[in-house]
Order: C-alpha cells, then structure tokens, then sequence
C-alpha cells in the first residue's frame, strides 16, 4: 500500500503544493485520478469562501463552497457539491497511476465524501497522495491506521515520492 499525505501550517500551501505537483506530473504523463484544487489567476480576486476542484484526469471544476450571504463571515461547504465531485471521480475508469486528493476532510472523517473513493483506489494498488489539514490529523491517522508516510511541505520531495510510488523514474 501506498499511501502519503502532506500537511503544512502555511495557509493555502497544501492546495499549492498538490495542484502544483499534479500539474507536473500530468507534463510527464502520469495518469492522475482524484481532484486538486483549481489555483486562483489573481487571488486578490478571490473571495475566501470560493473553492473550486478540478476533477482529474479531464473533468470539470466543481464548487464545493457556498455562500452564507452577505454578513455572514463563515465559509460553507456544500455536501451535494462534494458528492457531485466523489461521483465525478468514480466515474472514471481509465487507467490511473495516481490518486490525489487536495484534503482529507470533516466530510472523510465522518466517513463520507473521497473515503470510500480512497480505499478503493488502495485497493487497486493505485498510489495515494493527500492533503491533510492539521485539524483533521488525529482523525486521518485513525483512517490510515499508521501506513500512511508524512511528506515533507516541499514540492520536489512530494513529486520524488509520487514518481516512485508509481515505479517511474524523475525527468
């Protein structure tokens, strides 16, 4: 089993470094499945509540945040969003060398949203790439029950370790 996940106190950097680790794979010609989150051109225009993923290999991008509305100062995360997103994933049944998922959740934890997506990719011997969130660690190492191997926050330690969890050798 191949399982690693990356996690950082750097607001945003998880996003950066698995989008950005995507990406480069995806130039080499790896076959990802999963979802990274779609970086934002300018993020002064961003609204911190937006969230977009981008289905991997060729899906769409979903929205998994909605608005509370105006005065509102939390973010939400919109369940139907994710489970369009899971069933977006679970539809694809090309070849993958990677699963990649931007972060272990609330919804994960919980037992919903990419979990049961995860294990499956497990269990076809797909290498397994997460981000985790620094709340949600102690409810990730009960899932992964100690197999999984912490990353360093750097993208060329993340990318040496996807190359070799999927058997090739580094351009």
């Amino acid at each position: 089993m191949k399982l690693a996940f990356v996690t950082s106190t750097k607001r945003g950097e998880i996003d950066r470094l698995l989008s950005l680790t995507a990406a480069r794979l995806e130039a080499e010609g790896a076959r990802l499945t999963g979802v990274v989150k779609v970086l934002e051109e300018d993020p002064a225009l961003a609204h911190d509540c937006d969230m977009d993923l981008r289905v991997l290999p060729d899906g769409p991008a979903i929205r998994i945040t909605q608005s509370l509305g105006e005065g509102s100062t939390a973010c939400r995360l919109n369940p139907a969003a994710i489970e369009q997103a899971v069933a977006a994933v679970e539809r694809y049944d090309g070849p993958a060398d990677m699963f990649i998922l931007n972060k272990f959740g609330p919804q994960e934890a919980e037992g919903h949203g990419f979990r049961t997506t995860i294990g499956n990719a497990l269990a076809r011997d797909i290498p397994v790439l997460l981000g985790v969130g620094t709340t949600m660690r102690d409810a990730f190492q009960v899932f992964a029950e100690g197999m999984a191997e912490e990353l360093p926050d750097d993208l060329d330690a993340i990318h040496a370790w996807c190359v070799a969890a999927m058997g090739k050798t580094a351009d």
